[in-house]
Formats: structure tokens, C-alpha cells, sequence
């Protein structure tokens, strides 16, 4: 099968440039003698994570208890649930852990930690769990600076009834960087962050032997992981618009992309519809503090054809320059770099897999939470 044999919208993964993006993080990992604990939220298939964690250990990280559950029937032993977890999700939880070497929480505030200690005494588990510090991204996670942080993790460290493993981060903020040497300062900003709580804990009498960091750019890009056990990327199997924007990857890095047809031509206003829209590319707006104007994607190889506009179905491209429309027939099939390939590839229920200029094959990822 060819590309042009799929019904469109579709996303559509280059397994060459998979292969590559995944070996390429292995390798970087091994070579600095740091664990990888990849993220498969990403892409949320059994075939990448397999790729990602090589001939390593199964270590992976999830986004949700369904992507928990799926990957441990799958034969992944240990895995991090990387979102703070609420007493209405423990029991589900438990049923996992009950499947795996180890399924391991995080909390940042004491209410549920208070609930999951209570939980595991009653039950009798015993949950391996992280606290998540914020390292400047203000989403989530305890501020490393506070006395409820050293806190909280003094009360985790105390109570014999989980297994208190360390701390894990996630500097999401990198992705509000303009260009690589930002994305560095960022790296260490993370490490520094880390390493500084982590010496903090243990003048306190808290043990930290795991401190996990997360973030594609910071991964790619960080020149020193000196204490820090190991790195949770996700993104950087696909990459996306974003990354190349900011300078995480180039744009021969792409690993994906949703193929769409060209559905009608409004030369009055320079501008193409296409038949992949919201439901297709998703709204990510991208680095909009790059870019003078949002858009939501481009054509590839062709950068100054940009995605102007969303409706459910329709997208609408536009362009700098006054489009050819004879390179871009209606009927014919174009390929969109979204802004944000992990948004994208939720929105479909299948990947096509390229393997060169054949259609090899179809991935489901799971879906739900």
C-alpha cells in the first residue's frame, strides 16, 4: 500500500526517522550512565515503547491508569504514573500494581498522600511513590524553596507503609524557550533544581536515591545530568513543529506527519481548504512566542504553507508567498507537520506505519484513561 491508498485525514509515522530518534536517546542515555524512563504518552503503542526502552530495562512512564494497564499486559514491569494521584484512582491502582514489579505514584500535597498511606496500610500494598517538585514550570509539584515540601517528604519518608523513592520533575517550561542555548540553561536549571532538593532532603534525614527529570528538550539538549539518576523524554520519538521551532531538532527529525487532501483552491485569497481540521491537528497553537502569529501547523517541505485556521474538519492554509496551486491539485494529498504531534496523534485511532514508500503496517494506541 501507498500513501496515497489512505483514506485522509490519517497520521502516518516515517519508521526509518522513528527508529533513528529512538536509538539516538538511547545511546545519549547510555553514554552518560543515566537511567531512561521514557514517557509513551506520546504515542501510546506497544511497538514505540519497545523501540524506546531497547535492550534495556522496561522502565516506562504513563499519563494514565488505562496506558497503566495496557502496558503492563504488554510485559512492562515498571512503570511511573507520572500524574499526582487522587484517592478515587487508588483503588484501580492497586489492581495494576498487583500485575507489575512496580507501578509508581506521585503526590505534592498531603491530603491524598494522606489518603494513599492510609490506603496501603488497609490493603496491605506497599506503593513505591515520588514527590513531584516544580522546577519553575508552576503546574505541579511542591516549590522545592518551602518548608511544606521538606515537609511532606520527611512525613513520605517516615511511614513504612509505601516506599519512598525520591523526587521526579518535569521542566515543562523549556518549551517556552526561543532557541537551543535557552533550552541548555533550562537543562541545568532542572538538574540544579534537583540536586540542590535532593541534598536538602538528605541534611534532613530523608534518603533521595531516585531524582527524575523529564522534558524532550531539556533531554536533548542538557549537557550535565550530574546527579540525576534518570530522564523521562516522550516527545522526541515523533518531534513535531514546536520542537523544530525552538530548536530541540531539525526539521529532517520529523517522524510523522498527518496526511490530508487538498479539498478546495480560493486563489482571491490566496488559501487552500484541506480535510484535516481541529479533530485532526488539534488546537495547539504552538510556540507562539516565536512565531509573529499562531498557526497550526505546516506543509512539509514547503515551511511558508502554513495551517491559518481550524474548523472541526476543515483547515485552511495559507501562505507568505502566492501558493502554485498546480503543485497542489484538488484531489491531491499533502503532508501536515502539526505544532504538537503527542495532541495530534490522540486524535486518531490508528497510525499508519512508512517503512520507505510502502504502507507496512498499522499500530493501535490505547485510548481513555
Amino acid at each position: 500500500m501507498k500513501t496515497n491508498d489512505l483514506k485522509t485525514p490519517a497520521f502516518v509515522i516515517i519508521l526509518e526517522k522513528l527508529k533513528s530518534n529512538a536509538g539516538r536517546m538511547i545511546k545519549r542515555a547510555q553514554e552518560r550512565g543515566i537511567g531512561l524512563r521514557p514517557h509513551v504518552k506520546t504515542h501510546k503503542t506497544v511497538e514505540i515503547a519497545r523501540m524506546q526502552v531497547g535492550d534495556g530495562p522496561s522502565m516506562i512512564t504513563v499519563s494514565t491508569l488505562a496506558e497503566a494497564r495496557h502496558f503492563a499486559e504488554a510485559g512492562f514491569e515498571d512503570i511511573t504514573y507520572a500524574f499526582p494521584i487522587t484517592p478515587n484512582k487508588l483503588e484501580e491502582a492497586a489492581e495494576i500494581a498487583g500485575k507489575l514489579k512496580s507501578l509508581n505514584l506521585i503526590v505534592d500535597h498531603w491530603a491524598p498522600a494522606s489518603e494513599l498511606l492510609s490506603f496501603a496500610r488497609t490493603r496491605g500494598i506497599r506503593f513505591p511513590v515520588f514527590l513531584k517538585v516544580d522546577p519553575g514550570l508552576n503546574r505541579a509539584g511542591v516549590d522545592p524553596e518551602s518548608k511544606e515540601g521538606l515537609m511532606l517528604a520527611q512525613q513520605l519518608h517516615t511511614d513504612d507503609s509505601i516506599d519512598f523513592k525520591g523526587i521526579l520533575t518535569h521542566a515543562g517550561q523549556a518549551y517556552m524557550c526561543k532557541n537551543r542555548e535557552e533550552i541548555v540553561n533550562a537543562a541545568e536549571q532542572e538538574r540544579e533544581v534537583m540536586t540542590t532538593f535532593a541534598d536538602k532532603l538528605q541534611k534532613n534525614g530523608v534518603p533521595c536515591p531516585a531524582r527524575s527529570v523529564g522534558s524532550t528538550p531539556t533531554a536533548v539538549l542538557g549537557e550535565s545530568w550530574e546527579g540525576v539518576t534518570e530522564i523521562r523524554p516522550g516527545n522526541y520519538v515523533f518531534f513535531d513543529r514546536l520542537q523544530a521551532d525552538i530548536g530541540t531538532c531539525s526539521r529532517d527529525e520529523w517522524a510523522m506527519f498527518v496526511l490530508a487532501t487538498v479539498s478546495g483552491h480560493y486563489p482571491s485569497r490566496n488559501a487552500m481548504l484541506i480535510d484535516a481540521g481541529a479533530l485532526a491537528l488539534s488546537k495547539d497553537p504552538g510556540a507562539v512566542h516565536v512565531r509573529k502569529e499562531p498557526t497550526f501547523g505546516e506543509v512539509a517541505g514547503h515551511p511558508r504553507l502554513e495551517i491559518k485556521s481550524l474548523s472541526q474538519e476543515h483547515g485552511i492554509i495559507e501562505s507568505r508567498d502566492p501558493i502554485k496551486y498546480n503543485d497542489f491539485p484538488i484531489g491531491s494529498e499533502i503532508r501536515i507537520i502539526p505544532n504538537h504531534s503527542c495532541l495530534a496523534a490522540a486524535l486518531f485511532s490508528r497510525y499508519h506505519v512508512l517503512d520507505g514508500d510502502e504502507v507496512t503496517g498499522e499500530w493501535v494506541p490505547v485510548r481513555g484513561w
